[in-house]
Parts: structure tokens; sequence; C-alpha cells
């Protein structure tokens, strides 16, 4: 009897709605708690490992002026014996002064990059109680792996400013280190050696530990109070008043009898309007199920749609990169700095098929929530339109057919639309009253293209617009732009213009598309410098690789 009397009490507060929710709530929190230690750890440790690669990567290329490169070869041939004692010397204190295992300088056979010759090589065991032994000058060598292999590569042709090979498990007995390594050039500005730096990272193994006690201590313990009051806050203002409510509206399918009313039980609108249904409703308890399941469904419905309506609007401008990782034919990047308000600039790229990639951007006119429901429109009517295989003239005569229909508020929208075929490089383009698009050519240089304009979306419901072609090759890039780039103005209503526009491009002609993009908003704001943002920056750029 005893048994079977816990049995039942463990089934009924299973069954509670208490255990349930209370319960349920505990568990998600703790579990919030440990995803979130094991996201700071990750996230700890790969911070750490930056820092450790950017300091080294500093203090080797500091180490990497004090080698004369016009005279390694002299080195090797046993001349400037002199020189080469002093920038031993000098290297010995640089590798003691900051604490580092090796500083080493070598020539690596650029045949294959499989073998070296050590030049200079400074050892300080003390710094992690290691035991390597200073190659002597002339020193020959086989490249460790691949991996260096590949790295020397790089720094030799000159692709990379440095590079750098973790050790985070060793399997020769040396203890945990990074290796950065950076290139060491001659007057004329050719790499003709590698300095390497290596250095021991026992301070992430050391950190890591505390940091995690401390973060899942802490996390564990801040899910556990939590779970605590929202238990209690939805016992008090949840739980009991819906019991209550079971309670009364069993005992009046029971006894059909009118009770004692219910009242303002929670400070939850809907349970203490529940409540007060039920006192004023108990006569006619099937009809009020029947209502009550009806409006509870609505309100779920447009929950639901309005839900959507807000995922969509905050979703519609693409914020992921690389936003397309496996192709290698192309590189795209684009930002959107909004203004003081919900910003109406927009862009929007996809693959049509796997040879054809849809390229938009827009400006919508006026600013706020108006703007915003405009933008996302359009956005949405000509991205649908390109994935239905539209040409860039079909989709803006649609768009600008769609708008005007409904176009109450006089508001009209420039955009510039494009089809990039990545087998060939051919780009189809149409432009609705937008910016000039600014193309790179095949030796290297930025220049605006002056493309026929067609009047703005929602301007005329009869427009039809036309398109041009413009030709791209690899390694070449396309810029397009809102009016925010040009018109953008400095304390003295100044703006920035085409001409500072084309500069900053031509600046650094071989930047990658995110780059080119960084290094825009950059020169912008070097140029407006304290002056208030007066319009939406919004920037696309994608560099045609080819197959």
């Amino acid at each position: 009897m005893q048994e079977k009397g816990i049995k039942n009490k463990t089934y009924h507060l299973r069954s509670s709605m208490a255990f349930n929710v209370i319960g349920a709530i505990v568990l998600l929190m703790i579990l919030f708690g440990l995803i979130s230690c094991l996201i700071g750890a990750v996230s700890f440790t790969n911070s750490l490992k930056k820092e450790y690669s950017t300091t080294t990567y500093h203090m080797a290329d500091t180490a990497a002026l004090l080698v004369n490169g016009d005279h390694l070869d002299d080195y090797l041939a046993g001349k400037e014996n002199a020189e080469y004692e002093i920038t031993k010397g000098r290297l010995d204190v640089f590798c003691e002064t900051i604490h580092v295992s090796l500083v080493y300088v070598i020539q690596v056979d650029q045949s294959d990059y499989g073998r070296f010759v050590s030049i200079f090589n400074s050892v300080d065991n003390t710094v992690d109680d290691s035991s390597y032994t200073p190659w002597e000058l002339g020193h020959k060598r086989d490249t460790t792996n691949d991996e260096y292999r590949r790295k020397y590569k790089e720094l030799y042709e000159q692709k990379a400013e440095y590079e750098t090979v973790y050790r985070i498990k060793t399997t020769d007995g040396q203890h945990p280190h990074i290796t950065t390594m950076v290139p060491v050039k001659n007057s004329a500005g050719d790499v003709v050696a590698i300095l390497c730096m290596q250095r021991p990272i026992r301070e992430l193994r050391n950190a890591r530990k505390p940091y995690m006690i401390v973060i899942a201590v802490s996390t564990v313990l801040l899910a556990v109070i939590g779970s605590l009051l929202a238990g209690a806050f939805l016992r008090k203002q949840f739980v009991n008043p819906v019991q209550r409510i079971s309670n009364e509206a069993t005992r009046f399918s029971q006894e059909n009898t009118k009770g004692e009313e219910l009242g303002n039980l929670s400070r939850i609108k809907e349970i203490s309007n529940l409540a007060k249904s039920i006192d004023t409703m108990e006569n006619d308890m099937t009809s009020y199920v029947e209502n009550l399941t009806s409006v509870t469904a609505e309100k779920e419905r447009i929950g639901t749609e309005l839900g959507l309506a807000r995922s969509i609007q905050e979703n519609s401008l693409q914020s992921v990169f690389p936003a397309f990782p496996d192709r290698t034919d192309f590189d795209i990047y684009a930002l959107m700095d909004p203004a003081r308000e919900v910003g109406g600039d927009f862009y929007h790229f996809r693959l049509i098929d796997d040879d054809h990639l849809a390229l938009i951007i827009g400006d919508v006119s006026g600013k706020g929530i108006p703007a915003a429901l405009v933008m996302m429109v359009t956005n949405i009517l000509t991205s649908d339109r390109m994935r239905m295989g539209k040409t860039p003239a079909e989709t803006l005569t649609f768009v600008n057919k769609d708008i005007c229909e409904r176009n109450r508020a006089s508001m009209f929208v420039t955009e510039w639309v494009g089809v990039l075929e990545l087998s060939t490089g051919k780009l189809i383009a149409s432009n609705a009253g937008h910016e000039y698009p600014v193309l790179q050519r095949a030796d290297g240089t930025f220049e605006l293209i002056k493309d026929k304009h067609g009047l703005v979306i929602g301007g005329l419901e009869d427009t039809v617009y036309t398109e041009y072609e413009l030709q791209m090759t690899p390694g070449t890039k396309l810029f397009v732009y809102t009016d925010g780039v040009p018109e953008a103005t400095d304390a003295e209503d100044k703006m920035f213009g085409t001409d500072r526009m084309l500069d900053a491009l031509n600046a650094h002609p071989e930047a990658s598309p995110e780059q080119v993009l960084k290094n825009m908003q950059q020169a912008v704001n070097d140029f407006v410098k304290d002056a208030e943002q007066f319009d939406d920056l919004t920037m696309l750029c994608v560099e045609y690789k080819g197959k």
C-alpha cells in the first residue's frame, strides 16, 4: 500500500502543470548555461590564439628589420663576417628580450620549397624549458611538412604579409607553441629569405582552465537562480491561477452550479480575463469553450503571421559572409551602414543557377519605417523576378509597374540590377535612376561606367527599361553603391564625390571585395570626420575570378 501511494504521488507530481512548466524552465536554463560556457570557452581560445598570432607577427616583423636582405648570400659565402656577427648578436638579444624560444632566418629552395638553409639562429631555452640546439650558418634541412611548404610559397610570392603555424598538440617532446613567419626583403623589395619566430603558448592552456571553471560555475549558478526566480513568478502568476481556473471548471462541469467568483487572479492579462470570463459565462460553458478556442486560434494565427513578417524584414539583407563558401569563381561582399533611422537602402544577390549571379542594389526615397517597408517590398519583388530568370530590364519594368499600381504615398526607388555570367564574365545590367556603377579594368584601374539611366521606380507606370552589357575579366571587380557614398558630407558641407571615391578604390586595386568596402567606409569616415551622417551608406562589390 505504501509503495502504491508513493507511485500515485509521483504520477501526480509528474503530471502537474507546476512540475512540468517549472521543471522545463529549469532544464532549459541549465542547458543554456552549459551551451554559453562552451561557446565562451571556444571564443576565449580563438581570441587568445588570434592575439598570439598578431602580437608575434609584429615582433617578427620588427626582428626582420634587423636583417640586411642584400647581404644574405654574402653571409653564406663567408663574406661580410663583421656585419653578420653584429646582426646575429642583435637577434640573440632580441630573442632573449621578448622571451621567445627561437628566432631564425632561412633561405628556402624555391623550386619546390622542400629544403632550406639556415642563416641566423637565435635560441633561448629558458623561456619554455626547451632543449633546442642552434643551427650553424649554412645548416641545411628538409622542410618540416606540406603546411610549412605552402606557407613558405605564400610568403615568397608575397601573397601574405605573414603566416602562422599552430602546434597545440606536439609529438616531438616539445611544448605547445606557435611559429610565425615573415618575409625578409632586399632593397629592391624582393623576398630573399624568411624570418621565423617560435613562441610558447602555455598561457593559453594555463588561462583556459580557470576561465572555463569560472564561466561554468557562473553560468550554472545564474541559470539555477534564474530558474528559481522564473519558477516563483510563474507559480504565482501563471501556474496557481491556472490551477484555480481548472479546479473551478471541473467543479462546474460536475455540479453545474454558480461558484465563488475567481476575480483578478493574475497580473497576466490573458489569465485574468480567462478567470473573469468563467465568472460571467458559467451558465453557458459550451459556448464559452468554443469561443475561447476560436479566439485563441485566431490570436495564434495573427501572432504567427506578425512574427513571420518581422523575421522577413530583419533578414531581407544578407549579412553572412562568405556567402558562397564553396564557390571559387567569384567573391562577393556587401554592407549597409544606416543613418539615424531605419534604412531605406537595400542590396541583394543570389545564384539564379550555377552560372548566373544576380546583383541588386537600390535606394528608396525618404527614411524611416515607410522607406523600410517600400525597401522590403521592392527587394522581394526584384529578387523574386530575377529568380524566375527574367532579364534585368524585364525585372525593372515589372517592378516599376507593380510599385506604381500601389504607390499612393508617391515614393520612388532608384535601383541597379545586373546578372553576371560566371563562365564568361559577361555582365548584363539595367539602371533605374541609380548611381553609375564602377568597373575595374584589366590593368587594375577602377573607372565610372556612365550607363544610360532609366526613370526611377515608381515614376511612370508605362516605363520600359533597357539594358547594356559589360565584360569582366578574371581578377577584376565591380563596385556598386548608393548615393550615401558620393554625397557623404563633412562639417563644411563639402561632398565626398565620385573623384574621391575612385581615388579610394584605386589606392588598393588588389584588395578583396570585403576589404574594398571597408577601405571605402574608412575613406568616407576620414572625410566626414565628426560630421553627422547624412544618409545610408550601402555598397556591394563582386570580384570575378573565372573558372
